[in-house]
């Protein structure tokens, strides 16, 4: 009495979707990991690599544990000594250098 008949549609289900539509959220999130997160890495590995290629015998450098030297010697390509204080001379690999001012750069000091 109160209810209706209720009939089931015809149709031909799930429409098909090319390939390339199916993929494109997956190509996108990887556009974006590239250009936010890659590209920036690769060019920061870049700068560092040309940074540490380009030490020369008196430039004062900085390492990863904090110690500030004057490169004394370039041992090879991987290995310098660096004075960091009188008579004191330590060989440091030069992969854990974080900063180089060279010769000619004044030292950076903060003023308030």
């Amino acid at each position: 009495m109160f209810s209706t008949a209720v009939y089931a549609q015809s149709g031909g289900g799930i429409a098909p979707s090319s390939g390339l539509v199916d993929f494109l959220p997956i190509i996108l999130i990887v556009v974006v990991f590239w250009f936010l997160i890659l590209r920036p890495q690769n060019k920061k590995m870049k700068d560092h690599r040309e940074m540490v290629n380009n030490v020369n015998r008196g430039d004062t450098v900085v390492t990863a544990g904090g110690l500030i030297g004057k490169v004394a010697k370039i041992k090879d390509d991987q290995e310098i000594e660096v004075d960091i204080a009188k008579d004191v001379r330590v060989r440091v690999l030069k992969s854990t250098l974080t900063d180089v001012r060279s010769k000619n750069e004044p030292v950076k000091t903060d003023s308030k």
